[in-house]
């Protein structure tokens, strides 16, 4: 897409989000009215972009492999990123939430794609404004982002690898308020407090705190579901944060 054209996208898709939230539809001719200045190809890019999402959605539905359906939507993301980037523009000038489904399913998208810095303005966003999820989507917006991103830490750090904890974190912030099934919001807690675990055998020095809320969050996703898969790791942050303890306590004494 030529840089005019990615400006034009920007564009329209503000102008939309803007007319979307007076209560209009945002189709080609609507914009067209609204936006008299709009020429007609800048007009039909509203109407293309969700033709195209439709085109997209039916072909992950053919695709049968996860792995395939990811790598896929890999590589549709570029092409809807100066809309999404617009809707968002427009949707901070109008003051509201955006409607319709692009949104919300570049949201899903770019988590299902392990993108998930690049999914948090998007989150806050659907959250922020209650924005509603497309209706092939089972969960509400809070509970698909809780259950998905803690389930990509804990698949992470069962593979030894790291997850960012800032994200968990913020996903926490985010979702505090919103009602969920206690096993969904225990992933969560069991995420972090692994994360946090090993950001004290990072920071020798900050172990002490880091293992205390690592043990608030574990024992947390324990009371709220007792099969979520922490006692052994609970005994053992509270053996470390006791050898912490004494560790502080000798080298201040």
């Amino acid at each position: 897409m030529s840089l005019a054209l990615q400006i034009q996208a920007r564009v329209l898709a503000a102008q939309a989000a803007v007319l979307a939230d007076a209560g209009e539809p945002a189709t080609a001719g609507s914009l067209a009215v609204a936006f008299p200045a709009l020429d007609r190809e800048a007009a039909t890019a509203a109407a293309q972009v969700a033709a195209r999402l439709t085109h997209d959605l039916r072909r992950l539905k053919e695709i049968r492999s996860i792995e395939r359906k990811i790598a896929a939507k890999r590589e549709m993301l570029p092409e809807y990123a100066d809309w999404v980037d617009g809707l968002m523009t427009g949707a901070r000038e109008a003051g509201a939430g955006v409607s319709g489904d692009v949104l919300p399913t570049i949201m899903v998208w770019r988590i299902d794609v392990g993108d998930f810095a690049g999914a948090m303005p998007l989150i806050e966003h659907v959250l922020s404004h209650a924005v509603p999820m497309p209706g092939r989507y089972a969960r509400d917006a809070a509970t698909l982002v809780v259950e998905e991103i803690a389930e990509a830490a804990i698949k992470a750090q069962a593979a030894d690898q790291p997850f960012d904890l800032a994200i968990l974190e913020q996903v926490e912030a985010l979702t505090a308020g919103h009602d969920m099934h206690d096993e969904v919001r225990a992933k969560l807690m069991k995420a972090i407090g692994f994360e946090l675990v090993r950001a004290a055998d990072a920071a020798p020095a900050d172990a002490v705190p880091l293992l205390t809320r690592s043990l608030a969050q574990m024992r947390g996703a324990q009371s709220l579901h007792d099969r979520v898969g922490v006692k052994t790791a609970i005994r053992g942050v509270e053996k470390s944060l006791a050898a912490a303890q004494t560790d502080t306590a000798g080298s201040t004494g």
